[in-house]
């Protein structure tokens, strides 16, 4: 009987990490620079974040935040966003492209000659990218997401951003 019990608790073992390598890791940390186009023509430059929880081989859960710093007419423009959500995805070889739905908030600051506002809101980013590398560690070839913000009871819905950088696998 002991024998029959450890042969199951091995072949169950192996199997899930035949799983968990098939999934190509549990977890994923992104790091890189990111473009922001407002809508109303500001250009934006700054980082963006990511962490993955890989739930199978095709779907995840992902935390995102970014930063976005830019300048137009003497006007200092900081905007920083929090969003989570569903991420799908799809590996072929070293190819992995992903589709993801973020929801969360914005905060966005601005200032000039002394003087600054700033406000919270929410914020919502519907994309996607393609990432190349097969082990730990690939490149993020690009990421696009359309971004919508409301702040103070007025939404923007053409604001998109560009991202490119680094994933570490786990």
């Amino acid at each position: 009987m002991r024998k029959l019990i450890g042969v199951v608790l091995f072949l169950c073992l192996v199997s899930l990490m035949a799983a968990a390598q098939e999934a190509g890791g549990k977890a994923e940390i992104f790091g890189g620079y990111q473009y922001t186009r407002f809508d109303g023509g500001l250009n934006a430059n700054g980082f963006n974040g990511a962490a993955t929880a890989n739930l199978n081989h095709w779907f995840g859960v992902t935390a995102d935040f970014s930063g976005a710093y830019g300048s137009q007419s003497g006007v200092d423009t900081k905007v920083y966003t929090y969003t989570f959500g569903p991420q799908v995805s799809m590996r072929s070889g070293s190819l992995k492209p992903f589709a993801h739905a973020l929801f969360g908030g914005a905060h966005a600051s601005a200032s000039t000659a002394g003087v600054s506002a700033s406000s919270s809101g929410m914020a919502m980013m519907f994309g996607g990218g393609l990432d190349v590398g097969k082990h730990n560690l690939a490149f993020r070839l690009g990421q696009f997401d359309w971004m919508v913000t409301r702040f103070n009871g007025v939404s923007d819905k053409n604001n998109m951003r560009l991202s490119t950088g680094l994933v570490m696998r786990f």
